[in-house]
């Protein structure tokens, strides 16, 4: 393709990637819905995730290269890889099995997807970064913290669909796209990690600039005004590049869910999955790692020790969750309570590896009087204890920081704070319902009907149809779950997802999810087996 056919196609496109994206995730969980809603077992057998949206098309100009000019009108009905006029008129569809046609459609989604995503790309440099007024106002610094490595991450997008348009052009029937995703991803993609990893300061920066340079906020609200960015806002464009990578490793799952079992492009596809992980954690990894370390700073100035002091601050360490819970005053066995002056406030800060307990003094101080490490904690709810000492529970230390043990009745706010507690000071106890790693052919699930963003260490941010296991529930409206494409868990607001009812839709998402990820059981059995040995 030459430089100026390229330039065509970019400009042609008829989605920007947020509007795309919203209308595939929108798409994805109307057709669970559609999926759950069917109770007759001929009618309800587990389907595919979703038809795969792809951009909308227009008349083709040529044979030689349909999918090219496929993708330049938005107004246009075609939807589909089996919907394109040369795929209609050249027959292949009464050839092809439905499961071909199915894997053809998700790969033609990832392409489609890939070309939407760089227009907004394009459209972040030309009418923002590029843009002469906003230059003269902004600092070299400042443009820099704000725009990143924008340029070297749309150059590697470029490249990206410039093998995709190849591939797809080579055959009407797409041999295959992971192979590519495959090599760009391990040669290419670590752009990626740079430009997410400058998530904090980008953040604190635009809060920074709106809130000081007046002519800043005014011209970004200007710009964002232009009919091409389709009422999008400006942050809407910085945060793609962490969006599309997380949202391509979704993608191959879809393919990787559709290709043969044992076949090459499986191979290809796991091959290809395996590698976009590696890059997605290292983005979140980036990310966690500025906030945390600013975050263990923040609290080490405020822990004053009337015990031997205990070093916060490690490369190692970070927040689970912190907050203020009741403690009982008197012998543990003291169930009557006649005054509240039998609880009396403390503050626990609970670390990966370590929990250190306080009471709040004067100044925003914690004065630290006990600790313990994490590993040496156990749990124990007390149910049945009336009113009075509802959203109870025991924490034991097995070793404290005088090296004995120790025991606190703690009472909680309610029920979910209770079991937020319980469960972040204990991980290994055992939930209500059975995790995704226990391998059983069935569990409660949620998809995510609205987005959430996390308040809390201990919650789960979640995007539109994020599928996930219920671990456990509370009766005040929190969900404790754990997220099928990547095993994240968290708690979250039950108001925020739809319950999947459906037994045969739970069982087809867990037979999926099983299949992505095992080449990662088969890493974690090889390493078992090392270790034994």
């Amino acid at each position: 393709m030459t430089a100026d056919s390229w330039r065509n196609l970019i400009e042609h496109i008829g989605l920007l990637y947020q509007e795309y994206r919203d209308k595939s995730t929108r798409q994805e969980i109307e057709t669970r819905r559609l999926q759950d809603s069917q109770t007759d077992p001929e009618e309800s057998s587990p389907s595919e995730e979703t038809p795969p949206e792809t951009e909308p098309t227009s008349t083709p100009e040529s044979k030689a290269a349909p999918q090219i000019n496929l993708l330049r009108n938005s107004n246009s009905r075609f939807n589909l890889w089996q919907d394109l006029p040369e795929i209609r008129s050249s027959g292949i569809l009464s050839i092809l099995q439905p499961d071909e046609i199915k894997l053809q459609e998700a790969m033609f989604e990832l392409v489609t997807s890939e070309a939407s995503y760089c227009k907004s790309l394009n459209l972040l440099v030309s009418h923002f970064m590029e843009n002469e007024r906003l230059k003269k106002i902004l600092h070299q610094s400042e443009a820099h913290i704000l725009f990143s490595n924008v340029l070297d991450v749309k150059a590697v997008s470029e490249r990206f669909l410039l093998d995709l348009e190849r591939r797809v052009e080579e055959n009407i029937v797409i041999s295959d796209v992971c192979d590519i995703v495959y090599q760009h991803t391990v040669d290419h993609f670590s752009v990626y990690i740079t430009y997410v990893s400058n998530q904090t300061y980008q953040e604190r920066t635009y809060k920074q600039l709106l809130q000081d340079k007046p002519a800043f906020r005014e011209l970004i609200t200007q710009l964002e005004l232009d009919p091409m960015c389709r009422g999008l806002s400006f942050s809407s464009f910085l945060i793609l590049p962490f969006q599309r990578i997380t949202r391509l490793k979704l993608l191959v799952q879809n393919i990787l869910k559709k290709v043969e079992e044992k076949s090459e492009r499986e191979t290809t596809a796991l091959d290809a999955h395996k590698e976009l992980e590696t890059v997605v954690k290292a983005c979140n990894e980036g990310v966690r790692k500025m906030s945390r370390t600013e975050q263990m700073i923040s609290i080490q100035k405020k822990l004053e020790f009337k015990i031997k002091s205990v070093p916060i601050i490690s490369h190692s360490r970070w927040l689970l969750k912190q907050g203020e819970l009741q403690q009982m005053n008197g012998p543990k066995t003291s169930r009557t309570l006649r005054t509240k002056k039998l609880f009396r406030e403390i503050y626990l800060f609970l670390f990966n590896d370590l929990l250190v307990i306080c009471r709040q003094i004067p100044g925003d101080k914690y004065q630290v009087f006990d600790s313990a490490p994490r590993g040496l904690l156990r749990v124990e709810e007390l149910e049945d204890q009336g009113q009075s000492l509802a959203n109870v529970f025991i924490l034991r230390l097995l070793e404290n920081s005088d090296d004995r043990e120790a025991s606190y009745m703690l009472k909680a706010s309610s029920q979910s704070e209770m079991k937020r507690w319980m469960i972040s000071l204990a991980p290994n106890r055992r939930t209500k319902f059975v995790s995704f790693t226990s391998r059983l052919s069935d569990c409660p699930q949620i998809q995510c009907v609205h987005p959430y963003v996390a308040q809390q260490p201990d919650e789960l941010s979640l995007e539109l149809a994020d599928v996930l296991n219920i671990l456990d529930k509370t009766d005040d409206g929190w969900i404790f779950g754990e997220r099928l494409h990547d095993q994240e868990r968290g708690w979250f607001p039950s108001s925020i997802g739809e319950e999947i009812l459906n037994p045969k839709i739970r069982a087809q998402n867990l037979k999926e999810c099983f299949r992505v990820h095992k080449s990662d059981d088969s890493q974690r059995r090889k390493l078992g087996s090392r270790n034994r040995q």
